[in-house]
């Protein structure tokens, strides 16, 4: 028998053991999956190439505009550097769980490093019941008229979490874009209060069983008022009671008044996901 040596291009063909995969840990791998079950494995639909290394899939790995090493060990991990590496680096991040992006990471550091930073301790929480706290019923979708009110808010979030303006060198006509796309497909959610947003936060990747928050602030003066808990509160409860997913999210492990809060609503902590930032 032919043994297979390398990480692959995972086809069509391979739909049903990639589904089969996800499915053994569909919260850590809820951002490949939702776009695996709306697009299948073509590249071209999918925004990105599945790579999957032995002949039982022991690794998985979603290269696109970001890098995600689902499972696998030492052996898998290189075999996907080695193919990450054949081509210019065009992912903006590598993120994962934590057991898979160290270890590819230090793979890749040689070439694509140094990173601008390495956030190793993510906690992953789930949600899957009714919120311990009751959600903010000011908490409501934001209409698509309102994405000029909401777009500032969103800005001064990816700029605190990322530590980079979206919207300088070129490129706030396509942030613009994307957060008017989230609204229109009713996954951002916010309470304004005369006229400007105090909290906000969206629903961005979704697969069929679980929703991941994401971008979570509560405006400068509002902080430390308990928006944000019952905000975050509101945004789950949607997700778990109003479209039959749980909820997860990940929260960097320095963040300790985020994880208070996420605590209180009722997340748990399910595994560790790593970013590398280019």
């Amino acid at each position: 028998m032919l043994k297979l040596v390398g990480a692959r291009l995972l086809e069509e063909r391979d739909a049903a053991q990639v589904r089969a995969a996800l499915a053994r840990d569909p919260v850590a791998a809820c951002m490949v999956a939702s776009r695996v079950e709306a697009a299948g494995l073509r590249p071209g639909r999918l925004g990105g190439e599945v790579w999957g290394f032995g002949g039982k899939l022991d690794g998985l790995c979603f290269s696109g505009v970001n890098l995600i090493p689902l499972t696998g060990g030492p052996d898998a991990m290189r075999a996907f550097a080695e193919r990450a590496l054949r081509r210019r680096r065009a992912c903006s991040s590598l993120v994962g769980p934590a057991e898979q992006v160290l270890p590819l990471w230090d793979e890749l550091v040689g070439e694509w490093g140094p990173a601008r930073e390495v956030r190793e301790d993510q906690p992953l929480m789930v949600l899957t019941g009714e919120p311990a706290v009751p959600p903010d019923p000011l908490v409501r979708q934001v209409r698509p008229e309102e994405l000029d009110r909401y777009l500032p808010a969103a800005i001064a979030m990816f700029t605190e979490e990322v530590g980079i303006d979206p919207s300088r060198d070129g490129g706030a006509a396509g942030y613009r874009a994307r957060v008017a796309e989230l609204i229109a497909s009713g996954r951002a959610f916010a309470r304004f209060e005369h006229g400007e947003v105090v909290f906000k936060a969206e629903i961005g990747a979704m697969s069929s069983t679980v929703g991941q928050i994401q971008g979570v602030w509560v405006h400068p003066d509002k902080r430390s008022s308990g928006l944000g808990t019952i905000g975050t509160a509101a945004v789950a409860d949607r997700l778990v009671r109003g479209l039959g997913r749980a909820a997860s999210l990940y929260v960097n492990g320095f963040n300790v008044a985020a994880r208070v809060a996420y605590g209180k609503v009722g997340f748990q902590q399910l595994g560790t996901f790593s970013t590398v930032l280019f």
